[in-house]
Order: structure tokens, then sequence, then C-alpha cells
């Protein structure tokens, strides 16, 4: 390691990139792991926003309203809480490896099915119950 050249890799290898890996469903729930927590940050956004809107006045909020009613903001809105969902599950399944559980392969791939299968029926449950109640 010492003597590999300032500014250059040297002859060490490069880290694989996602063209050299199989794609399997736990790199899928990997990679949307990160990705959900990513667009949890853009919900956080949106929640600010509709809090400063709240304290705007009833004209904003209600504009924000509309804008989130939209069917984009509701698109939006489903989307932000599949990544809810599917995030914490796949925390918890963290949680679970962290104790040293679930590492083997079927089961790590089990588990990332179920994570998958739990962020769609939850959203699937809110929003039929959003839905049924007319909120949206």
């Amino acid at each position: 390691m010492s003597e590999a050249k300032a500014g250059g890799t040297g002859s060490r290898p490069l880290s694989p990139h996602l063209q050299v890996w199989r794609w399997h469903l736990t790199l899928a729930a990997s990679i949307l792991h990160r990705a959900t927590g990513m667009a949890l940050y853009g919900g956080a956004f949106i929640a600010a926003g509709w809090a400063i809107s709240l304290a705007a006045g009833e004209q904003t909020f209600n504009c924000y309203r509309a804008l989130l009613g939209s069917p984009l903001g509701v698109f939006v809105l489903i989307g932000l809480t599949f990544s809810a969902f599917f995030h914490l599950a796949n925390g918890v399944r963290h949680l679970v490896w962290d104790s040293g559980l679930a590492f083997e392969p079927r089961v790590a791939t089990a588990t990332a099915a179920g994570v998958l299968a739990f962020g769609a029926v939850a959203t699937a449950a809110v929003w039929t119950i959003v839905f049924l109640h007319g909120a949206a």
C-alpha cells in the first residue's frame, strides 16, 4: 500500500460495479433501500412545504393541498408511502442481520421478497382506505 504511486491507483483492483454482479433479489432490495431512503428525504421536504403552507395562511395551504391532491401529487404520495413501508421493513431486516442471523442466501432472498411484499401490501391497504374515505 505504501508503494502505490501518488495520484494513481497503481495496480490495485477497481471496485466491481453493477455490470459485474449477477442481479438477484437481495441486490435489488439493497439498491431499493438506498433509493427509498433518498425518496424519504424528498418526502421530508414535502412535509416541510406542507407545514410552511399551513403557517402561510388558508389560501396558500389550499393551493398546496390542491397540488398534493392532483394526480401527480397522489402518485408521489403513493411512492412515498411505499418508500416508508419498504424502508421500515428493510430496516428491521438489517436489524436482524446485525444480530448475526438470516445471512443464508435462501433466507436472505426470502426476507427480501417479504420486505417487498410488505411494502406493496401495506401501501395498497393504506391507499385503499384513503380512497374509500374520499380523502384523495
